[in-house]
């Protein structure tokens, strides 16, 4: 259903790949954009976290895949980057270890924000309060505009049930004025949405709720 362009919910069980119901098809997208031509620089995929814990799991898990490509010889390659409060600014940022970050560098990944805006990652990963910060700064605005809003395809919120109430509102307006931001900066089609959870959803007669929750 991704692959044909539809916005899904995955509710399944701890363990049972829900990451693997996005990534893959995320990863297949980039593959078949890279035989056409050469990719232009832009994000392809956001993948909001609700805490950062979450998002260390899946930066180890992308480079894992970054790394199996790289030591298997493939032409195909993947850009990935964790920006978070945690992220340094550039290599002489001694405030947020960037020294530290550098020498754990993972196959593919992006670890400093300088670089990020120059070069934005494939697979942009963050937390929606983050978010709220880089549709604010002007100087992260290379993520978003300028054309580079043409590149975007994928929205993925991971642990969708933690966004409910107040917070549930304050998100679907954040994704509001995220869609706004990228087409002024050049989107012309229709992203696909994800939201994953082990926690949204208990059956198939549940199933109306989940898409009406998901929708809003």
């Amino acid at each position: 259903r991704v692959e044909c362009g539809r916005n899904i919910v995955v509710a399944t069980g701890t363990g049972s790949g829900k990451t693997e119901s996005y990534l893959y098809p995320i990863l297949l997208d980039l593959y078949r954009e890279t035989l056409g031509a050469e990719r232009r620089p832009g994000v392809r995929a956001l993948v909001l976290y609700p805490m950062n814990a979450l998002a260390n799991d899946q930066r180890r898990r992308l480079g894992e895949h970054c790394a199996r490509l790289r030591d298997n010889g493939s032409s195909f390659s993947v850009t990935f980057g964790q920006y978070t409060g945690e992220t340094p600014e550039d290599q002489n940022d001694r405030s947020r270890y960037a020294r530290q970050h550098l020498d754990n560098q993972l196959a593919g990944e992006l670890v400093l924000r300088s670089e990020m805006r120059d070069h934005p990652p494939d697979i942009l990963l963050t937390k929606y309060s983050m978010l709220e910060y880089l549709l604010l700064r002007p100087k992260d605005s290379d993520l978003f505009d300028n054309g580079r809003g043409a590149t975007w395809q994928f929205l993925v919120l991971d642990e969708a049930h933690q966004y409910r109430g107040s917070k549930g509102m304050e998100m679907a307006m954040l994704l509001r004025r995220l869609k706004q931001r990228l087409r002024e900066g050049g989107l012309e089609h229709r992203l696909r949405c994800i939201a994953t959870s082990a926690s949204l959803g208990q059956g198939k007669e549940d199933r109306a709720g989940v898409a009406r929750f998901a929708e809003e």
